[in-house]
């Protein structure tokens, strides 16, 4: 008796002690603790050690806390003590700051200053890498320390945090994979969504997540902040959180209507060229214009230079363009520049000394179709809120001009916000999300904005063809496994069946290559030379061993040359130095992945069929056949285009699979391989669906057999195969054997029933002939007795 009430004592103390400690293991150890029995002397000796070890880290963490200087100059420090004070009996704030507040530094220091990131650290979420890394070294210079001490970050790739970090900096990706491993995200004792208004898959769903979370995290504190976000919205659904709003630290910015009087290309670039000429008689700053796409980037860099403008530089500006080219933006220039840009330039990039802004009030939206199953990249009119964000962009350092190519009325009748992600996107990889951290049935998931039923039946249909969900919707093994890799859920699959082809070396190096932007550069201006120099790669039967050839010929290169001379070799041969080494840290990355998961690497090189399989195991649904010219017919009747810079353009073989199908201006497949068709139903049984005709008794072979057809979304894989029908319908088969073979006499076979049934009916046949009645043998009653 007295010892138990001993070990009960030490229990509640314990207790007592972890509330003490504040420590990342809290609610794990907690529920340890509840579960024990007083006999566990050898468990709770654990539980103290680690309980001991965290509140001396806790002490350690609060002796360390460094000297915060904020910044007082920024329109942020005037609502530095309201912040602080709501953030002390609140659990979300929502702030409201316009571009140039301050933000995203301060906030992450004033809740340093209010007493937290001592129990757990404060992460800050950016939708991009290089914002995550910037941010990151601003407020690790404010706070005067080296970046990766007090302040780190973490992105895809590296991780930049130590034990002494009390703010992270990370992708909202990043956040969204730690999920899986720390459900209660209980190394963080306070979370900041910076950049909210993008509604991106990953925010929408880390949104949701947060909110189901809070009432059993009473000591976290979420901060939602953004300089266009829809206040009323956010506040209402974190239960009337209460809104803090700064304005931003700019000049004013005039905003001039020019609108386009013809709706054609020719108008529309000779009104750029006049209203670089309006501006050209103000002075000569900097201009940034915003357009669609690459393409319409290219024709109006084209025609501008044509006009031959006085002391001034055209720069395009988009996501793919290489690091070095984006450099001569960012760089000191005398001469005026004029930025042609893409939505990049909206939020993620800030382009400095720029004095005006054309606005052509499109951009290219990504959108996902149900019913083609095709992602697509419409030209759309931008919102109300992405066109102030482009605005914005002038009037950072001086007075501003921003001139809309479009009425007044047009953009009074635009939608407020850019729709979010989740409601034109295929949410395959979110439906896997919810089923692995076991969050319940995605339309009952509190989201901010729910998904249409339409898009959820197709992202779940997308995981149930890859075998991630079994056909009644249970998350299977191959599901589990598929969910811890960081990659789109098809590319997982492909690595995941590469176990059974015997190809995990090669299928590392595809899918980490198609998880990235496309390492190939091919300028406008150079699209042959680029063409030229990609072709030493290629394969003349699939874009897939080119990423392979690429790979073997880089790391060769990597193992003689120094960086610069790596560098020189990218240049070269037009490709992206970041991007090569992009890939190979996810390389890296998921190599780790598939060593948890025993995937061993083949040490015999794969042959062409064998990758390729693996590759039809992750992609069936972007299988397609020769029709006519370069158009191929995909699953369910899609008609779709050969890319042109692919190896196979002018082949045109029978079967292909792609990577991607695009849209733009047509559909196009691109990163395509030769297949065959027999491999297709190899790889796609459970996907298959099968046709029977001309079904007989065949008396030779002594069986029921048919001619078979098979298809995979409507597309013929084979056609009139002879197959055994008994394996397909017994029963049918069974009446026909009873019909020909032993009513009709159709069976090779001397067995004594078969020669007494014969001699008995061609005995009753002959007293038909004698008495002249031809009833008296009744073949429905023979029938009968052989079915009995």
């Amino acid at each position: 008796m007295e010892s138990n009430k001993s070990n009960q004592i030490n229990l509640e103390n314990l207790k007592q002690r972890l509330q003490q400690a504040c420590s990342k293991d809290y609610y794990s150890l907690n529920a340890k603790l509840n579960k024990l029995s007083h006999k566990d002397k050898k468990e709770l000796n654990s539980i103290a050690k680690k309980i001991e070890s965290s509140i001396q880290a806790r002490k350690l963490r609060t002796n360390n806390i460094p000297m915060i200087n904020c910044d007082e100059r920024l329109p942020i420090y005037a609502k530095k003590s309201e912040f602080q004070t709501k953030l002390a009996s609140h659990q979300v704030l929502i702030v409201c700051g316009e571009t140039g507040s301050g933000k995203t530094t301060q906030l992450p220091l004033y809740c340093l200053e209010s007493g937290r990131g001592i129990g757990g650290l404060i992460g800050h979420t950016q939708p991009r890498r290089i914002a995550a890394r910037t941010v990151a070294k601003r407020i690790a210079d404010q706070l005067d320390t080296t970046l990766g001490n007090m302040v780190g970050y973490k992105i895809r790739h590296q991780d930049q945090t130590g034990d002494q970090t009390y703010i992270k900096l990370m992708t909202d990706g990043v956040l969204l994979n730690e999920m899986q491993r720390d459900k209660f995200l209980n190394q963080y004792d306070t979370i900041i969504i910076d950049e909210a208004h993008e509604r991106s898959l990953n925010i929408d769903f880390i949104l949701g997540y947060i909110k189901q979370l809070l009432p059993k995290r009473p000591d976290l504190k979420v901060i939602v902040t953004s300089a266009t976000i829809d206040i009323k919205k956010f506040s209402s659904y974190f239960d009337d959180a209460p809104v803090i709003e700064v304005s931003g630290k700019t000049f004013p910015v005039e905003v001039l209507y020019r609108p386009i009087e013809e709706e054609d290309n020719e108008a529309r670039l000779k009104a750029i060229y006049e209203s670089i000429r309006e501006l050209s008689n103000i002075d000569m700053g900097d201009i940034l214009i915003f357009l669609e796409g690459e393409g319409e980037i290219h024709e109006t860099d084209k025609f501008l230079k044509k006009q031959k403008l006085a002391d001034t530089d055209i720069l395009p500006l988009y996501a793919r363009l290489s690091s070095s080219r984006q450099g001569k933006i960012f760089s000191p220039h005398k001469r005026r520049h004029v930025i042609l840009a893409t939505n990049v330039a909206e939020t993620s990039l800030t382009i400095p000394g720029i004095r005006y802004v054309i606005d052509t009030g499109k951009a290219r939206i990504s959108r996902y179709s149900v019913k083609s199953k095709v992602q697509r990249l419409p030209v759309e009119k931008i919102s109300q809120a992405a066109a102030d964000q482009r605005k914005g962009r002038c009037g950072r350092t001086s007075e501003g001009i921003c001139i809309r190519l479009y009425n007044q009325d047009d953009f009074d009748a635009r939608q407020a916000y850019t729709q979010p992600e989740i409601l034109r996107t295929n949410l395959a990889s979110v439906i896997l999300q919810m089923k692995v951290l076991n969050l319940g049935d995605i339309q009952r998931f509190p989201f901010l904005e729910p998904p249409d039923d339409k898009l959820i039946n197709d992202g779940i249909n997308v995981l149930k063809e890859i075998n991630a969900l079994s056909p009644n919707g249970r998350l299977t093994k191959s599901g589990r496994k598929i969910a811890r890799m960081p990659i789109e859920p098809r590319f997982a699959c492909m690595l995941l069946a590469a176990k059974e082809y015997q190809c995990i070396t090669e299928m590392l190096i595809i899918v980490s290559a198609l998880s990235i932007q496309d390492p190939r550069e091919r300028p406008f201006d150079n699209m042959h030379k680029a063409d030229k120099a990609h072709e030493q790669f290629k394969d003349k039967e699939s874009d897939f061993i080119w990423f392979i050839n690429l790979w073997q010929f880089y790391h060769l290169q990597m193992q003689q040359l120094s960086q610069n001379k790596l560098k020189k070799l990218c240049a070269t041969n037009f490709l992206s130095y970041m991007r090569m080494r992009e890939w190979i840290d996810i390389h890296r990355q998921l190599r780790h992945v598939c060593s948890d998961l025993k995937l061993a690497l083949n040490k015999e090189p794969a042959n062409y069929q064998s990758i390729h399989c693996a590759i039809l195991t992750g992609l069936a649904s972007q299988v397609a056949y020769h029709s006519e010219k370069h158009i191929y017919s995909g699953a369910r009747n899609i008609q779709t285009y050969l890319f042109p810079a692919s190896t196979l353009f002018d082949k045109k073989p029978e079967w292909i699979v792609a990577a991607e199908l695009v849209e733009t201006t047509r559909l196009y497949a691109r990163n395509i391989a030769r297949v065959e068709s027999k491999w297709i139903i190899k790889t796609a049984k459970h996907l298959l669906k099968y046709q029977y005709g001309n079904i007989q008794w065949e008396a030779e072979t002594g069986r029921v057999i048919a001619s078979e057809s098979t298809f995979l979304f409507g597309m013929l894989l084979s056609a009139n195969r002879i197959i055994n029908y008994s394996k397909i319908n017994a029963v049918e088969a069974r009446k026909l054997f009873i019909q020909y073979a032993l009513i009709d006499n159709q069976l090779n076979n001397d067995a004594n029933f078969i020669k007494h049934n014969r001699e008995l009916i061609d005995e009753v046949r002959e007293m038909e002939i004698k008495t002249r009645r031809p009833d008296i043998l009744d073949e429905s009653a023979i029938y009968q007795f052989y079915d009995d």
